[in-house]
């Protein structure tokens, strides 16, 4: 019986009941001996069978091919999906539904579903949709599934007629200016061609000023020399780069979706790390467990990291142990919430000051962000930190990623960036 049911699958329940009525009336003809009956009968049966022999054959000759323009976009950027439609002839309706997750963005006015009634003289039809993603992430949008069917609505078919294709968002990158000078506003880089000035001075090493550099390392003979302000570098003049350290701890981010802290983390490391390899910085990204998400170098530009950061997820790991930063880097840590010795943690991978962003993830909950107080856990952390030699800015859900790093490069916290306020 299993076998019957899946020959037929393809009927609508409007052609099931044409066939029963057309094998029910055949069967009384032949128990009346009613020829033309008979006639009538066979003709009704016969219907709904030719409609899903038509309704199969156009489901075969269906292609669709998606394309994505483009594939690769940043956080709120649009994107524009194309079905190339090619099918070799279409008796009925076909309908199309594409799959999109929400992230990526599906406008409620234009939903991915079509339904086309005919195709051009060369059988064919272009479709478009628009997407604007609001997660960064790998989304799939896809498979497209189609349903085909004959004029008379008594057949249908469904079928997968495209795989999903990948989609890649970016995180949200923000422009930056300066740097703090507890990074070395750029002292040296790896590879640039540094001038040795004047006989027994050759740990001086000069270089044209950079916007963050402080006006007290202006080299003033060197300056008059060149005829543009020139500065010197003697304190850390063979720099090795910067390392910069992302906390995506589950447990140390609040908020959910796109306002979470764990998003304004990675958009701000980001940002960082753009701001940095267009300076010509070399840095290595890591994350809090040791795992190296970009490697060294300047060179290869910020694409590999910004597809790496796209893809990232959260972790599981409960604290910030882990291997040693690299020596001789300087380092800035992007932090969530500390727990109890996640400080003393963190501080034993590193020997020597650091640089953080620390925080304040208490406002992005909205069950503790009201609360007095709530950022007294934040507020002494970054004590703790600074006790040590580290350089701490906090940031709060009201702030961005540009402000925080405007308040790194001039050293200080305002008021709606210090801890505990809102």
């Amino acid at each position: 019986m299993s076998e019957p049911a899946g020959r037929f699958s393809g009927l609508t329940t409007r052609g099931r009941c044409l066939l029963a009525g057309g094998v029910a009336t055949g069967a009384s003809a032949i128990a009346l001996n009613e020829r033309d009956l008979l006639r009538v009968g066979v003709f009704v049966a016969l219907l709904p069978l030719l409609a899903l022999l038509l309704a199969a054959r156009a489901r075969r000759t269906i292609q669709v091919e998606r394309e994505l323009t483009p594939a690769r976009v940043p956080v709120g950027a649009a994107v524009t999906v194309g079905l190339r439609l090619q099918a070799g002839s279409l008796l009925g309706a076909l309908r199309l539904a594409d799959t999109a997750p929400d992230a990526a963005g599906p406008q409620a006015t234009a939903p991915p579903r079509f339904t086309v009634h005919r195709l051009s003289t060369r059988g064919g039809a272009l479709l478009t949709y628009p997407l604007r993603p609001v997660l960064r992430g790998v989304h799939r949008v896809g498979p497209l599934r189609g349903t085909a069917g004959d004029p008379l609505g008594l057949a249908e078919f469904e079928r997968e007629l495209a795989p999903a294709d990948r989609l890649l968002v970016l995180p949200r990158v923000v422009p930056l200016r300066g740097l703090p000078p507890a990074i070395g506003a750029g002292e040296g880089t790896p590879g640039a061609a540094l001038a040795h000035q004047g006989q027994g001075a050759s740990d001086v090493l000069i270089r044209p000023y950079r916007q963050g550099d402080e006006l007290r390392r202006v080299h003033w003979r060197s300056t008059a020399r060149h005829d543009e302000l020139m500065v010197r570098l003697e304190e850390r003049p063979w720099r090795g780069g910067m390392t910069v350290l992302l906390d995506r701890r589950d447990s140390a981010h609040r908020g959910r979706g796109a306002d979470s802290s764990l998003e304004f983390a990675v958009s701000l490391t980001a940002s960082i790390c753009t701001h940095l390899l267009a300076r010509g910085e070399p840095l290595v990204l890591v994350t809090e467990d040791g795992v190296q998400l970009s490697g060294p170098g300047s060179g290869t530009g910020p694409e590999p990291l910004l597809d790496a950061l796209a893809a990232l997820r959260p972790s599981a790991r409960p604290d910030l142990s882990g291997p040693e930063l690299r020596s001789g880097t300087d380092v800035l840590a992007v932090l969530g919430a500390l727990g109890p010795g996640q400080v003393e943690a963190l501080l034993g991978r590193r020997t020597g000051g650091g640089n953080a962003v620390l925080l304040d993830t208490t406002t992005w909950d909205p069950a503790v962000r009201d609360h007095a107080g709530g950022g007294s856990v934040t507020a002494a952390n970054a004590a703790t930190l600074r006790k040590a030699g580290w350089h701490v800015t906090v940031a709060t859900a009201g702030s961005s990623p540009d402000r925080v790093w405007d308040n790194m490069v001039a050293g200080s916290a305002p008021d709606g960036l210090r801890p505990g306020v809102s």
